[in-house]
């Protein structure tokens, strides 16, 4: 049974310096394994910087670019709640949508003032067969429902500590066991 989507928080235990204190967007589950995007891991970089569009954006919005996973980390998302105009984008559920097409980047990054609750992210989280259901069975997750806000609102630094309270548990008092990872 798929989870997707959902948002899963790292707990303490999960030592992996790319998903310490992480909420992934996860877009995909089965049985061939999962897809995620990590959503509160900004770069130092605004997104319009770090790509590189032929032929280049004349005026680029500030838009920021989020580190969405370790995995292919040079390759672009656009994450949104709108459909773009090419329907070049693929709903995941709870209202999102999913692109890595440039035509819908360049159209992103040239919108004044930057396009609502829309993210734009290089790299992904990818599991192997069984692999995140043997994270979750370890206690690694916690899972709940797609929360839009803590994804295009909530500042990322305080993200992962916000959706944990509210699942109502404190972040202080969870404890760091054995690492995962």
């Amino acid at each position: 049974m798929s989870l997707a989507p959902a948002l899963l928080l790292s707990m303490p235990q999960l030592i992996d310096p790319n998903f310490a204190r992480t909420v992934v967007l996860l877009c995909e589950h089965s049985d061939e394994g999962a897809f995620g995007l990590v959503v509160n891991r900004p770069a130092e970089a605004k997104a319009a910087e770090a790509v590189h569009l032929d032929p280049p954006l004349a005026t680029p919005n500030d838009l920021p670019l989020l580190i969405g996973g370790p995995v292919e980390p040079y390759r672009g998302w656009i994450l949104s709640t709108q459909v773009t105009s090419e329907a070049e984008s693929r709903p995941i559920g709870a209202g999102l949508y999913l692109s890595a097409s440039q035509q819908v980047l360049r159209e992103v990054l040239s919108m004044h003032p930057a396009p609502r609750r829309t993210a734009v992210l290089a790299g992904y989280a990818g599991w192997g067969p069984g692999q995140l259901d043997a994270e979750l069975a370890e206690s690694a997750w916690l899972i709940m429902p797609v929360e839009l806000d803590l994804i295009f609102e909530i500042p990322p630094a305080v993200a992962w500590e916000m959706a944990i309270r509210r699942l109502g548990a404190d972040p202080n008092l969870l404890q760091a066991g054995h690492g995962v990872h």
